[in-house]
């Protein structure tokens, strides 16, 4: 193939099929950008030096050299609500049933800062994820889980430095020592100012904590991801993908301009950064997205702080399949789209995968949805066969333009963010806000007007009041968390646990490490809500600023 026959095909065959059989009139990425009439190799060469070789700098075609060939990804299934004793027993089925690790769901109220009995949590214990007021909700989390065995990840942010800490304490209570200890805390603050609101302190406090979190993981826990760096909810915020991959980008250049400000040498706290992916329906734009993410960190990582450890420079990620696109209408439609989600995951070179339920646009999901979300990723794992190939899409002229693509425009947005003197000074002045809600009011009058289609809801729909069983929290349990809380007060010694509190203050009023005086105070059985208002006391509380 050359120039001229590419010419002559669009001039001829080309054009007599367009004549006789009109395109469709939306032939565009998700986000807007159109598709070209065809991916070639002369218009888009495939420049094997872009690409590179799988386990290898720039690690476009994955961060191991043979990726699903030697053990699969993780399933790592999200799972909490109502009780510590409920939550644990959904955990237990959920290892049961073949997941290989675990993710914690907390409530709001535990997101927040709050305890169980205390006004602001009214209404909301155990609704949306479990409740976890003190390490003693901890201890039956975990109960009868080993946790020298097991790998977990907590979705927790404004409050990860004080879950992190409770959860060593229950390995140190145990005999299973920090070294031992294998997970993630999500611990990205940025991003809930951005997109998603269960945020804390200001800014400012908040890196202060999270870098605190990356030098005592350093000595204390080794093997702990101290942040996943997450672009899920800005996608569900109704980001582009390509805003999705530059946001996160960016907001992970903060955390390590943060840790380097500090005192961290980068290459000391780097191999242990991870990030969390959306994973939406155009499957080869998401397959591309993770593709461009991948190298464009490789490249951040080594051209802009200088990283000289090959494991600093991979980027690591989980990846969750897109709540945003999962609809009310016809569940069963959302098994279809979890399973394309999950296929672009894996295609894509994920780490570790949460697959969701069919029933989550209604409520938590049922066990029986559940186990058929994780069923969707043991039946691509071992019946698809994708799992025996090393990146099977790299090469593909369509794959490899769209890669670019995507790189490209979320480079263009980095420097803008640059220019506006960092994420953090560009979350202030309400940059990346605006941009998401520009994307996420488009994206919402294409489905209105019909120009995007959703099946079940815009297209091929149903008149039906058939309601499906979902899941109820029982509003009973929210009771007995507050007395159980009550309980711990009263037991605990209360003069360990006010000297608790403020060597704690002390230590966010100066400049010494806040995680020795955190996990002090859960040892002492100081209560989440307690050890966030000390800290409240000292940082304060982040108002936003209405984004218009």
């Amino acid at each position: 193939m050359n120039d001229e026959d590419l010419k002559r095909w669009r001039e001829t065959a080309r054009a007599r099929a367009v004549a006789r059989f009109p395109e469709r009139e939306r032939l565009v990425r998700s986000d807007g950008t159109p598709i070209r009439d065809l991916y070639n190799p002369i218009e888009h060469p495939v420049r094997p030096e872009r690409i590179g070789l799988p386990g290898q700098y720039p690690f476009t075609r994955g961060v191991q050299p043979t990726m699903y060939r030697a053990s699969h990804w993780t399933m790592r299934q999200y799972a909490g609500f109502g009780t510590a004793a409920e939550s644990n027993a959904r955990y237990r089925y959920l290892l049961g049933q073949g997941t290989t690790g675990l993710s914690v769901a907390f409530d709001l109220p535990t997101q927040m800062g709050y305890d169980s009995d205390d006004e602001m949590s009214l209404g909301e214990v155990g609704k949306v994820g479990v409740a976890i007021d003190s390490i003693e909700d901890m201890h039956v989390l975990f109960d009868q889980i080993p946790l020298d065995k097991v790998s977990t990840s907590m979705t927790i942010n404004a409050t990860a430095s004080t879950l992190l800490a409770m959860y060593a304490a229950v390995g140190e209570e145990r005999g299973i020592g920090a070294n031992m200890l294998r997970g993630t805390i999500q611990n990205d603050v940025l991003k809930e100012y951005i997109a998603r609101g269960t945020y804390i302190y200001p800014p400012r406090a908040s890196m202060r904590i999270i870098t605190d979190i990356f030098g005592w993981c350093r000595e204390e826990v080794p093997s702990w991801n101290t942040i996943s760096i997450s672009g899920y909810h800005i996608r569900e915020a109704g980001s582009t993908a390509a805003q999705e991959v530059a946001f996160t980008l960016a907001d992970g250049i903060a955390y390590v301009d943060a840790a380097v400000a500090s005192g961290l040498a980068v290459d000391d706290f780097a191999p242990r950064l991870s990030f969390f992916f959306n994973a939406h329906n155009n499957l080869l734009e998401e397959v591309a997205k993770f593709r461009a993410a991948r190298r464009l960190w490789a490249t951040l990582m080594k051209e802009r702080f200088g990283a000289k450890s090959e494991k600093s420079l991979k980027m690591r990620f989980h990846t969750q399949t897109g709540g945003s696109t999962l609809t009310a209408q016809q569940i069963d439609n959302n098994i279809p789209r979890v399973t394309l989600q999950a296929l672009a995951a894996v295609l894509g070179g994920t780490q570790s995968l949460h697959t969701n339920g069919r029933d989550e646009a209604l409520a938590l999901p049922t066990a029986e949805s559940a186990r058929l979300a994780l069923r969707t990723q043991q039946v691509i794992a071992y019946e698809s066969g994708v799992a025996d190939f090393v990146d099977p899409l790299g090469g593909s002229w369509a794959v490899e333009a769209l890669t670019d693509e995507l790189e490209g425009q979320a480079r263009a947005l980095i420097d803008e963010i640059d220019g506006l003197g960092g994420m953090v000074a560009a979350i202030e002045q309400g940059f990346p806000q605006r941009e998401i809600q520009a994307a996420a009011y488009q994206a919402q009058l294409d489905i209105d007007s019909g120009a995007q289609s959703v099946v079940g809801v815009n297209i091929f729909q149903e008149d039906t009041s058939v309601s499906p069983e979902v899941l109820t929290v029982d509003p009973a349990l929210e009771a007995a968390q507050v007395a159980r809380i009550r309980a711990v007060r009263a037991k605990r010694n209360a003069t360990d646990a006010t000297d608790a509190i403020d060597a704690l203050q002390q230590a966010a009023a100066g400049t010494d490490n806040v995680l020795p005086r955190i996990r002090t105070a859960v040892k002492a059985r100081c209560t989440l809500g307690e050890i966030a208002h000390a800290l409240r006391d000292v940082f304060g509380e982040y108002e936003e600023t209405p984004i218009l």
